[in-house]
């Protein structure tokens, strides 16, 4: 939110908290999708669904039903353009592009002397923070809903949408695949906003918000190696990128749902845990700038 604007949402919205947080939402997100780079970012992240689907088009394979994986399944329907697309840029471009939003919460406001301008008018910093990690959450919906709906846009310009056949083998509706994969897009937007609480806390810490953008990227690359030795089995249930890839199991008959409740109920205990950092480092900051 820029300096100039700042000051006027809050006049309007002055004794009622409600309407206050609403405005505040508004001009997070309004400043959210205005960057440039973000726009960027979006296009990117849209690029990637684009890219898989007309390399499989090109090398034309042939069509499999059933089993398998993603990606060996595109040719048969372009559903699975999005499920492959989302499955690869899971590991580096989401978390990237959550990383991004992050880095210009705390870090970025403080880093062009808003954050000291936004505080002088009667808004609380718990509020602030909030209506600030919402705006987040809702970044990171629109960064899976873009590669989801580029994946089914495409998938269904070079292979059809049809009837799907899940990975257990049994064909349901194309109605039916689409409701799962609404669900999958809600369920990466939980685990993705578990990292957003990371990248949050972070941005508290500091006013370079491309330090809290590497940082963020960093921790997530971190958990990812992690989670791929084997050595470290141990540690794996408590990494939070070790259940992102539970997404796949909405596209079983019936919907295993064991790894997905224990990734919903790992990203509650880390936002437990990093908004609470947040709160407290945020609350006792001492905005110099």
């Amino acid at each position: 939110m820029s300096a100039v604007d700042a000051p006027a949402v809050r006049a309007r919205s002055a004794g009622r908290p409600g309407a206050a947080s609403l405005r505040l939402l508004r001009s997070e997100l309004h400043l959210i999708m205005g960057r440039r780079r973000n726009q960027a970012g979006l296009l990117v992240l849209a690029a990637v669904p684009i890219l898989i689907a007309v390399a499989v088009k090109v090398s034309s394979p042939d069509p499999r039903h059933g089993g398998g994986n993603f990606l060996s399944a595109i040719a048969s329907n372009g559903i699975f353009v999005a499920l492959a697309a989302v499955n690869i840029e899971l590991a580096l471009f989401l978390p990237l592009a959550v990383a991004m939003l992050c880095g210009d919460t705390i870090a970025g406001e403080a880093n062009i002397g808003t954050l000291r301008y936004l505080l002088t008018v009667p808004v609380h910093r718990t509020r602030l923070l909030v209506v600030k990690y919402l705006s987040l959450v809702i970044g990171t919906f629109i960064g899976v809903l873009v590669v989801v709906v580029a994946g089914l846009v495409i998938g269904g310009i070079l292979f059809g949408l049809g009837p799907v056949t899940l990975l257990s083998g049994n064909q349901v509706p194309l109605s039916d695949a689409l409701w799962r994969l609404a669900l999958a897009v809600l369920y990466l937007t939980v685990c993705l906003a578990g990292l957003a609480t990371i990248g949050l806390f972070i941005s508290t810490l500091t006013e370079q918000p491309i330090g809290a953008m590497i940082a963020t990227v960093v921790v997530s690359t971190a958990m990812w190696i992690l989670d791929g030795i084997p050595q470290l089995e141990w540690l794996h249930p408590w990494l939070l990128v070790d259940h992102w890839m539970a997404f796949a199991d909405f596209f079983r008959d019936p919907i295993f749902t064991e790894g997905i409740q224990r990734g919903l109920l790992l990203t509650l205990a880390y936002a437990v845990v990093f908004l609470g950092l947040a709160w407290a480092r945020f609350s006792q900051k001492d905005i110099t700038s």
